[in-house]
């Protein structure tokens, strides 16, 4: 199961993707398995070398009691020095920034986060991706 970040291909152009491990507690891991995620304004962070996930919205747990989590709270997201410090390099230039993409489990059953360093896109290039993507249903429509 994976949660797509649907927006996101739509408002930025993704330079170069990575794949996060993220310190969860019990309840939001059982949220994700629920599929109760919310990608609106979320955004990473890069805070004495350490990347954070800000925004993200995982909606509380219905069975979870008094040891529920708070639904936006900071994540720390798990990734190698060498690629916080890549991602670094990559944000000294202008207009980039860090967004999450998609979360998924991995075969080991641990909540994985792809994120990508994107560069926002002007309404020009949005207007093209739509066109893009009316083109292509209209091909699947006359292939079926």
């Amino acid at each position: 199961m994976e949660i797509r970040n649907k927006s996101a291909t739509f408002e930025y152009f993704i330079e170069e993707k990575f794949e996060a491990g993220m310190v969860l507690t019990g309840t939001e891991v059982k949220s994700i398995r629920n599929g109760t995620v919310s990608f609106a304004d979320s955004y990473c962070l890069i805070h004495n070398n350490e990347l954070f996930l800000k925004g993200l919205h995982i909606s509380p747990y219905e069975q979870g009691s008094y040891s529920n989590h708070p639904p936006t709270r900071d994540r720390k997201l798990l990734l190698k020095k060498k690629e916080i410090s890549k991602i670094l390099q990559l944000l000294k230039d202008k207009g980039l920034t860090v967004i999450p993409l998609k979360i998924f489990f991995n075969d080991r059953g641990y909540a994985k986060l792809q994120i990508g360093v994107a560069r926002g896109k002007k309404l020009h290039d949005k207007r093209e991706s739509i066109k893009q993507r009316e083109a292509d249903r209209e091909i699947k429509r006359f292939v079926k």
